[in-house]
């Protein structure tokens, strides 16, 4: 009985970490083959200049913005993110273009948007229509301590997205 309870504690501890851990897995599923099938629009250093992200989007996002419209319902976005080779002394090492070599790929963002999401997903957990989830690279759900909502819902005018400009600046060419 002692074990028993032990292991139901343990669960009821762990629940929410994994719920709200990497965003929501549960609902943004990982979409598989996405390298051979989305558009890959950008690649840049990310913000916090330690790491290094290779960004993804479907037709659904691409059309949309290619019409000048935000994302309908149906865009899926994707942030690859790489660790950087470093230095003796543990720093980035940038190339000739200023972007991170990459050493290795460290997880896989993705980003959602559908306007007949799940009542059971939320609406504290999304960001407009946008739902978000990371993965680890073999697709399997990652823990992580961000908040995507946190982050991303200042963004409302640029359509939620860190990365906006580049893929609107990308689908006008």
């Amino acid at each position: 009985m002692k074990y028993t309870l032990r292991i139901i504690a343990a669960v009821l501890i762990a629940a929410p970490l994994y719920a709200h851990a990497g965003g929501d897995p549960e609902h943004v599923k990982f979409p598989e083959g996405y390298e051979k099938t989305f558009t890959k629009y950008a690649t840049m250093n990310r913000a916090n200049q330690t790491q290094v992200a290779k960004l993804y989007a479907n037709e659904v996002a691409i059309s949309s913005y290619t019409q000048g419209q935000k994302s309908a319902s149906g865009a899926v976005m994707i942030m690859e993110i790489y660790t950087p080779k470093k230095d003796a002394d543990g720093k980035p090492i940038a190339g000739k273009d200023g972007l991170f070599e990459i050493d290795s790929l460290s997880a896989v963002a993705v980003m959602e948007n559908r306007n007949n999401w799940d009542t059971a997903f939320p609406k504290e957990n999304r960001t407009g229509d946008w739902g978000f989830a990371v993965y680890n690279p073999d697709g399997t759900a990652k823990s992580n301590d961000l908040n995507c909502v946190q982050c991303h819902t200042p963004l409302q005018g640029q359509d939620y997205l860190f990365s906006y400009q580049k893929l609107v600046d990308f689908v006008k060419k």
